[in-house]
């Protein structure tokens, strides 16, 4: 669910709109048969453009965990490249497993490419990551994102990709990679009828690789 409408809109500003979006997602992957609400925000101004998300996941009596980043792209120039910061943070509180995930400051910058009609695009984020209460703090990430518009805008495959370094004892892992690609038919210009497969290795508490697809709607609101 995370960051892809942000990085698309980065992309596409000079159209300058905002837009917010609301996403629901069971997900199937296993063990989870939950669901997951996204909540997206996008604003360009004159100097960049700032984004944030929350993604909420939901068992069978509420919510058990919440996730929020917010960034903003800074850009005084023309041309492809912005200057990005970011934060990252979240809550899990499930019954017996609670824990905070830590808070991350993100800061580095981001070149980006389109075709001339937007139909299709990809951006490339190099950051510096500072893992707050990690036993290594200091980090990198490497980001990823693309997206493309089918038949006349009726389809949109969409998606990124994110590779970072971050020290975790207890599963004895030192990196992770998390990728969702989506894919959305959009009925109209409100709802969009779809899915993701949430591609993984050593990440939310998992060592090793795990895939998690879901099905999902897309409102804009």
């Amino acid at each position: 669910m995370r960051k892809i409408t942000f990085l698309f809109l980065v992309m596409v500003s000079v159209m300058a709109y905002s837009q917010t979006n609301l996403q629901l997602h069971y997900d199937l992957g296993e063990g989870r048969n939950y669901f997951t609400s996204t909540i997206e925000r996008f604003k360009p101004d004159a100097k960049g453009s700032t984004f944030f998300f929350v993604d909420m996941n939901y068992n069978a009596t509420g919510p058990i965990e919440a996730y929020f980043e917010i960034a903003r792209e800074l850009k005084f120039w023309d041309g492809p490249l912005s200057a990005h910061i970011e934060y990252n943070g979240g809550l899990h509180a499930e019954a017996g497993a609670s824990f905070q995930i830590n808070n991350a400051y993100l800061l580095g910058a981001t070149y980006s490419m389109n075709s001339k009609d937007f139909s299709k695009g990809l951006s490339l984020s190099a950051m510096y990551k500072n893992i707050q209460g990690n036993s290594s703090p200091h980090n990198f990430q490497l980001t990823g994102v693309w997206y493309m518009h089918l038949l006349n805008g009726k389809v949109s495959f969409t998606g990124f990709a994110d590779f970072w370094k971050e020290k975790n004892a207890f599963m004895g892992t030192d990196y992770v990679f998390l990728s969702e690609p989506q894919l959305w038919y959009n009925l109209n210009k409100t709802l969009s009828v779809g899915g993701e497969v949430e591609l993984a290795y050593n990440f939310a508490g998992v060592k090793g690789f795990n895939a998690c697809p879901t099905l999902a709607v897309k409102c804009n609101l």
